[in-house]
């Protein structure tokens, strides 16, 4: 064998682990960037040195991360404002706002899409009000023209992809609508024909997880990994929780269907077939109706406190989120409800969840969906397509 015979061998002999290193370093590359960019997309702006601070990385890595980051149009770098401090002004990283992605909420009475972009900000969004709850079909063409109308308005933006608060049951497959029944639906593939119709990958989540996947990342359950959520809408009570930071779906996704625990056995029947469940005793007909009634609306406060109760003797949370319109009646009966919760609550008193209004009002809902479907850029950010509108 000839010298240069055996270079050639050396070098193919070596290609294997050479090339199981790359695919490492390539591997950790890509965890780094995605590290970065979830870091910026909840807590930023963000200095250079937060962001070392918060992923461990070293200087010169957080470096050359912004600048892939950067050229992927996912960030930007710029001069802090002037805080009077000597030296160089710090340089914050902060999410780009042109790239979003687009957030669709059908319900018993409107349809709305939103875009969303990567900091968190609801960007734009349509909203149309329906005299009936809509098919998938029609749900799927509103949704459509609507988007379609706001991306119009909005030249340059980059999407990343697509996401449905639904009330109803979502299979694991995150496309399936299982049973919305509010809405009329079942076993639909709602994300399967969004994506179609628009173009771009879509998915769907059940409202309530989006919601509290929101108030988590932005809202009032911020800093928080054992949260339980209820809220109340046209279309009912939905419950989440999320529970060691990580949201109960339990054995086939349907977990979390706090609305259809029984209150009352002797109650009303439910849009799901039983009786007595949370929101045939509590919901939005019920409280206008008790509006200028205060001994109606403090017996309404008592069942929610129940209900709360119930909620923190299964899951012993850290904060119960209470939205819509249970938030408006936890506010109006906030001293009664905190005591009644007390006197039916395994928990000893000092030990017990704080309860709090959610905080992101009408935008949770989109903002949830959006956090659903910027999970691939999250994930990848240098192995996900943005589509130019």
């Amino acid at each position: 064998m000839g010298a240069g015979d055996a270079t050639m061998a050396a070098e193919q002999a070596a290609s294997p682990a050479m090339r199981a290193r790359g695919s490492r370093n390539d591997q950790t590359r890509r965890h780094n960037l995605s590290a970065l960019l979830t870091a910026v997309h909840y807590g930023g702006p963000l200095t250079r040195a937060q962001l070392t601070r918060d992923t461990g990385l070293n200087r010169s890595t957080i470096g050359g991360l912004v600048a892939e980051l950067a050229d992927l149009g996912l960030v930007v770098e710029d001069s802090a404002a002037e805080t009077g401090a000597v030296g160089r002004p710090s340089l914050i990283v902060r999410p780009r706002t042109d790239v979003v992605s687009l957030a669709i909420h059908p319900d018993v009475d409107a349809l709305e899409v939103g875009a969303v972009a990567i900091d968190g900000t609801v960007v734009g969004r349509r909203r149309v009000a329906l005299d009936a709850p809509p098919s998938a079909e029609r749900a799927v063409e509103i949704a459509a023209a609507e988007a379609r109308f706001l991306l119009g308005s909005m030249p340059g933006v980059r999407v990343a992809a697509a996401a449905a608060a639904v009330p109803g049951l979502v299979a694991m497959d995150a496309s399936t609508v299982v049973d919305a029944p509010h809405l009329g639906w079942r076993g639909v593939s709602f994300g399967e024909r969004l994506s179609d119709a628009l173009g771009i990958p879509a998915t769907v989540g059940n409202d309530a997880n989006l919601g509290l996947r929101a108030e988590w990342g932005y809202g009032a359950a911020k800093g928080h990994d054992n949260v339980v959520y209820l809220n109340g809408s046209a279309s009912g009570i939905g419950g989440a929780a999320l529970l060691g930071g990580v949201m109960l779906r339990g054995g086939r996704g349907y977990g979390g269907e706090f609305g259809h625990m029984m209150i009352r056995s002797e109650g009303v029947e439910c849009s799901c077939g039983r009786t007595g469940c949370l929101e045939t005793e509590l919901n939005a007909v019920a409280l206008d109706a008790a509006a200028h009634d205060d001994d109606a609306l403090d017996a309404l406060a008592r069942t929610l406190a129940r209900a709360v109760a119930n909620l923190e003797c299964a899951f012993d949370p850290d904060v119960v989120l209470l939205g819509g319109f249970l938030g408006t009646l936890y506010e109006e009966r906030e001293a009664l409800i905190e005591t009644e919760v007390d006197r039916h609550s395994f928990l000893p008193k000092a030990e017990g969840a704080s309860i709090a209004r959610a905080a992101l009002g009408g935008n949770r809902l989109l903002i949830g969906a959006a956090e659903r479907a910027f999970m691939p850029l999250l994930a990848d950010p240098a192995g996900t397509v943005l589509i130019q509108r």
